[in-house]
């Protein structure tokens, strides 16, 4: 789409940036490699660690993450990579142009058709050199 627009409107400066996803969903994106550094710290060193937990044995699910080590581990840092990549991604697809809004995914539900977005900037760019021309003073 980038290249679509500079293509189509020569001199149009496009900006690429990340539309931040809500709160929540960034706290727990930032949780999700504490909990994943955590269990593997249990598999690592768990007999150590329950006895200081006051746990006289490890739990029995302990043992079977321990029976196989690098698949509990793998599984745990795959896992909590695709985790906290989804937690941050905010689905959203914001054109803005001249620092109003043009299109909007998160109001739409939808991705625009590069022909439909092409449409709505031309619009928005032609409505705001009439604009332009009538607040410089070229017309009367």
């Amino acid at each position: 789409m980038k290249n679509m627009l500079e293509t189509q409107f020569p001199g149009i400066n496009v900006v690429l940036a990340n539309y931040p996803p809500p709160l929540p969903k960034r706290v727990l994106s930032k949780l999700v490699p504490i909990v994943q550094f955590g269990v593997i710290g249990i598999i690592v060193g768990g007999e150590q660690i329950f006895p200081r937990l006051g746990f006289a044995a490890p739990p029995q699910w302990y043992y079977s993450m321990r029976a196989n080590r690098f698949g509990s581990m793998a599984s745990t840092w795959l896992l909590g990579n695709f985790l906290q990549s989804f937690l941050q991604s905010s689905g959203a697809f914001e054109v803005y142009c001249n620092g109003e809004p043009v299109f909007s995914k998160l109001k739409e539900n939808r991705f625009p058709g590069e022909i439909e977005l092409k449409e709505l900037v031309a619009r928005r760019i032609s409505n705001s050199r009439v604009i332009d021309g009538i607040n410089g003073g070229q017309w009367s």
